[in-house]
């Protein structure tokens, strides 16, 4: 069997590539920020209650429920991704998406149809948990197996700038609303906005994957007649460690993702009694930062390693989320964007290395069902249950800080896993023998200290 690197892909076939995936993480993405971004007006909707705690928490609850079906996406569009190519499997995952999304926009409110309305939200959100669990970890196998050896992190780090400029877009118009329409004319239909937009993007979408064509690597697997039959058994039998080693790193990048795009908006009216429109103000400045710095931190990746930017990420986080969460929960406009903006280089960090890691730490043949299942069982656990989590410890606790602590926690385990990863920044993503992730890389090792 032939380990040789297929020819590189041209410039402009690499920028319609970083489309097509980068668009259909968007809508993915798009929808969760503004249910996150909306969670106070669509606790109103869908969740009424006297205390005003409590439905926020069902709110929250309805966003975590809805990451429990990710593993069984990924599992899924993993095996189906493995088995039939990257490219059809991400434009059944967009179309999906963008479907789901559409009708949660035309949802009646609890006020129509009672206890009907909360249910078919939760329905809706567990089909988009289910889609968005072969997007992100099938979108970044087919950028990085286009992409050169030696900018895997470069190019690959433009799938988190679509992730970021996502959540940065839903903050606009979520804030555009707030700012514009009567607080009855964004309960009848203002907030419905952001979720029917995912229609025309979506198509968008679907359109430019159905016009590229299968990766390099995954057409060489195929002439190689070396396709996974079984890719859900294979993973299981070979991939157990490095899921584990990833997994524990991917929630670091998990949870400070989430605290960092999402609960942090929510944190700020809480915890320093900002209005909804100035947390959000401050949120898209945040994110825009995230979004510019994301190529910056993919030059950092490929330059240094993958060992390296994990580390940096770890410790970074762990030095800087208390005073962090301390200024975005000071009440100031300036104090708290600099608190936040101090969440984003470490979220970043974490995604753009994420990014190349879950493609890198696993052979061809099973990276999209591998790394699906690493990618979204970490983001089950530790992203869906951020706001969840957070909100419980700030009622339970009556400390607006533990958060922040339980950030420190994670960090701490994501480095240790993270540590147990060896280096694969110029590990080859063709081929099963040396070029195979991490069994690959430590083949490499082996040959090295034989001769």
């Amino acid at each position: 069997m032939s380990n040789a690197s297929p020819p590189e892909v041209d410039l402009k076939t690499l920028r319609k590539v970083i489309m097509a995936a980068s668009i259909g993480n968007f809508v993915e993405w798009f929808d969760f920020a503004a249910y996150g971004f909306l969670a106070t007006i669509l606790t109103r909707e869908f969740f009424p209650s006297a205390d005003p705690a409590a439905g926020l928490l069902k709110t929250f609850a309805v966003f975590a429920v809805a990451f429990a079906f990710r593993p069984l996406g990924g599992i899924v569009f993993g095996v189906i991704g493995d088995r039939i190519g990257r490219k059809r499997t991400l434009a059944l995952t967009i179309l999906l998406m963008a479907g789901a999304t559409t009708l949660i926009g035309f949802l009646p409110s609890y006020a129509a149809i009672g206890a009907f309305a909360p249910l078919l939200l939760t329905i809706i959100r567990c089909v988009q948990g289910f889609s968005a669990g072969g997007e992100y970890a099938g979108a970044c196998a087919y950028v990085m197996e286009h992409a050169p050896q030696n900018k895997r992190a470069w190019y690959g780090s433009f799938v988190p700038v679509s992730t970021f400029s996502s959540f940065a877009i839903a903050a606009v118009v979520a804030y555009a609303l707030d700012a514009t329409l009567s607080p009855d004319a964004m309960s009848s239909w203002g907030w419905r906005v952001p979720f029917l937009a995912a229609a025309p993007i979506g198509l968008i979408g679907l359109y430019l994957r159905m016009n590229l064509n299968e990766t390099p690597a995954f057409r060489a697997l195929e002439g190689e007649h070396d396709v996974a039959h079984a890719p859900l058994r294979d993973t299981l039998r070979t991939q157990a460690g490095g899921i584990l080693k990833l997994g524990a790193f991917i929630s670091v990048t998990a949870l400070s993702f989430y605290m960092f795009t999402t609960y942090l908006a929510t944190y700020m009216q809480v915890a320093g009694h900002m209005s909804r429109a100035t947390a959000l103000l401050i949120t898209v400045i945040a994110l825009l930062f995230a979004a510019a710095i994301c190529p910056i931190a993919g030059l950092y990746s490929d330059f240094v390693g993958r060992r390296k930017t994990v580390f940096t990420t770890c410790a970074l986080l762990i030095v800087t989320v208390y005073p962090s969460f301390a200024l975005a929960g000071s009440g100031g406009f300036l104090p708290a964007l600099i608190g936040v903006g101090m969440l984003a280089v470490s979220a970043v960090l974490a995604g753009v290395v994420t990014a190349a890691l879950l493609s890198e730490v696993f052979p061809t043949r099973t990276r999209y069902t591998a790394s699906a299942i690493t990618y979204n069982l970490a983001y089950t656990i530790f992203g869906g249950t951020a706001p969840l989590v957070a909100t419980w410890l700030i009622t339970t606790s009556g400390n607006n800080m533990s958060p922040a602590v339980y950030l420190i926690a994670i960090a701490v385990m994501g480095l240790i896993g993270g540590m147990w990863l060896p280096e694969t920044s110029r590990v080859s993503l063709h081929g099963v023998g040396v070029g195979g992730g991490i069994q690959g890389v430590e083949l490499a090792g082996v040959a090295r200290e034989g001769a």
